[in-house]
């Protein structure tokens, strides 16, 4: 029974970070006529316009450096007509960590999520290579 309480006390007290919510989106689009593939930003609840589809995310979202990666966006994904309607394709989240899971597929054009930034943010911190004790390859200047 102790146990129990022990398990109880643990789980509801463990700690979950809270999602950073980020003012822009990063996308990629692939035009599969020509084969190219496109980065774009987009700022949230903008529309960025993609072959003849709108794009607009609603929030992106990411996690603390300390947790494992997630980068969750909602987003809405419109398709321009020809005869000049605008027709809703896509409406619903994607997730940068499945690109395929939820990607907007198009006939013409495929658009997935990359991952969401903050400008005023600086950059993650990056760890130095350790430097190394070993000797060096290099040859002496006086060739022994």
């Amino acid at each position: 029974m102790a146990a129990a309480a022990l398990v109880v006390a643990v789980w509801a007290g463990a700690a979950v970070a809270e999602p950073i919510t980020n003012p822009i989106a990063v996308f990629a689009g692939l035009d599969k006529i020509t084969g190219l593939i496109t980065s774009f930003e987009v700022p949230i609840d903008e529309t960025h316009r993609f072959g003849s589809l709108n794009v607009r995310p609603r929030v992106c979202h990411t996690r603390p450096v300390t947790e494992p990666p997630k980068t969750t966006a909602f987003v809405e994904v419109d398709d321009n007509q020809l005869d000049g309607t605008v027709k809703r394709i896509f409406s619903g989240w994607m997730l940068a960590e499945s690109p395929g899971l939820n990607a907007v597929e198009h006939p013409v054009y495929d658009v997935w999520l990359t991952g969401c930034r903050n400008p005023d943010e600086p950059p993650p911190e990056q760890e130095a290579a350790p430097k190394s004790d070993a000797p060096s390859d290099s040859i002496p200047e006086n060739g022994n």
